[in-house]
């Protein structure tokens, strides 16, 4: 029988791939998204993978989501958590309003989904959390306190919840990827993408598949041996 998988912001950019290398892999994927209800009903009628809505960074709204899915299709066996924001500004501009929207999203979201499943990975000795990161939270950006602290906050989650799962078949670890080829990037400025891709030893922006393939082999049963680790995907800008 699939693994149930669920994936926060699985509707769009990388969630979109990771959603979608998890259906190739053999699991039963539903993908959650925050608002964008065309988005998402675009994405579902192309992949055929099942959306939900909740807000990610909401502990009671991702307890009855998760609650739901155990109910519909049993207990989340595969949790990416990969939901996340930006709200980009100096610390002398950011509002407490940016601070704690990007901390409750992209920080906060780990522990309320991550907290939902356990119970149920716990009891079937099976499970598989991965945490998406960001090379901004491992070397900090201008303009993104929020952001990077968030995102190295995550990577200290991940350590020390796997020390906690570790004895029930629980792996959780985290992917740091780099500068990635989405609508976000393709956003920037050409003269700065520019600059950008001239730093990464690669030559190129990542792929949400590049980053995706990590996470579907981090939730296979090949993993079994890895956990608290921090793959970066970033072609070789930062090694950390």
């Amino acid at each position: 029988m699939a693994r149930i998988a669920l994936v926060t912001g699985g509707t769009r950019g990388i969630g979109a791939a990771i959603s979608v290398g998890l259906k190739n892999a053999g699991r039963h994927v539903i993908a959650t998204y925050a608002g964008n209800e065309a988005a998402a009903a675009s994405f579902s009628k192309e992949t055929g993978i099942e959306t939900v809505r909740f807000d990610a960074g909401d502990y009671d709204q991702c307890a009855t989501a998760v609650a739901a899915v155990a109910a519909n299709h049993g207990p989340v066996e595969i949790l990416v958590n990969n939901a996340g924001i930006t709200r980009d500004t100096t610390i002398a501009k950011m509002s407490r309003d940016m601070w704690d929207a990007v901390i409750d999203t992209n920080l906060g979201s780990c522990f309320n989904l991550s907290k939902s499943c356990f119970d149920g990975m716990r009891a079937g000795k099976f499970g598989r959390i991965v945490n998406i990161g960001s090379i901004n939270g491992q070397a900090g950006q201008y303009g993104q306190v929020n952001y990077a602290a968030a995102k190295s906050g995550i990577h200290g989650f991940t350590k020390a919840l796997a020390q906690e799962g570790a004895r029930f078949g629980i792996t959780v670890n985290a992917i740091a990827p780099g500068y990635v080829d989405t609508e976000m990037v393709r956003a920037v400025p050409a003269d700065v993408l520019e600059k950008i891709i001239a730093r990464i030893p690669r030559g190129r922006l990542g792929t949400a598949e590049d980053i995706a393939r990590g996470v579907v082999f981090l939730t296979s049963d090949n993993a079994d041996f890895i956990t608290g680790s921090t793959l970066s995907i970033n072609g070789g800008q930062h090694m950390y």
